[in-house]
């Protein structure tokens, strides 16, 4: 039987597209923003700086995708980081297709919510161009990784890349998809004094 996971791609094609085409007001639905790749990045630093093997961010990259991540290397000496050129200072895995969505559900709806104190995500994010940036702390809040099984947890940060052509659509294809952002401070402040104005607090 499929699960949900494996479904929403053509979730988004056949219910989110075509609402998004309207609320975008868009000539079409391939005109829509869609999601193009998942990038995610660990950088090396704590591990160079103790001197200790890092082939464990590479498994534990490895479970979280599902294929093999990249080891990318400096391009040149860094005299004051006391980095060497060719010396590895990351890992790095880009996920398309199916194996895409299936990690954007599994991010959304498992993994978020096992982040400590989970209050939603910041919605400033966004590098201008409707692509997405999001860091996770601890590795160990994805079910693939075993905390029993590592020696040392490691933060991560994940870039969605989307098709959008700026920030307010590449937001609203993640709000669509289930990201959950917190609200944003304008609509934040402009509720509270609402709320205040209701309760009499406030002259209006």
């Amino acid at each position: 039987m499929a699960t949900k996971q494996t479904k929403l791609k053509e979730h988004f094609f056949k219910d989110l597209a075509p609402a998004l085409k309207k609320e975008l007001g868009v000539g079409n639905v391939w005109a829509v923003p869609r999601l193009s790749k998942v990038v995610i990045n660990v950088g090396l630093g704590s591990f160079l700086a103790g001197k200790k093997d890092y082939s464990q961010v590479i498994d534990s990259l490895a479970s979280i995708s599902g294929q093999k991540p990249v080891v990318t290397k400096a391009r040149q000496a860094i005299s004051n980081f006391k980095i060497k050129q060719g010396q590895p200072i990351g890992i790095t895995v880009t996920i398309r297709g199916k194996r895409m969505y299936d990690f954007i559900q599994k991010l959304v709806n498992i993994t978020f919510p096992r982040v400590r104190d989970f209050r939603g995500i910041s919605p400033g994010g966004f590098d201008g161009n409707g692509n997405y940036t999001v860091g996770i702390k601890e590795n160990t809040v994805f079910p693939e990784v075993n905390p029993d099984s590592i020696e040392k947890i490691h933060g991560l940060e994940v870039t969605v890349v989307t098709t959008a052509k700026d920030d307010e659509k590449g937001y609203k294809l993640l709000k669509a998809l289930g990201f959950p952002f917190q609200e944003k401070k304008e609509k934040k402040e402009k509720k509270e004094k609402r709320e205040k104005i209701s309760a009499g607090k406030e002259p209006q």
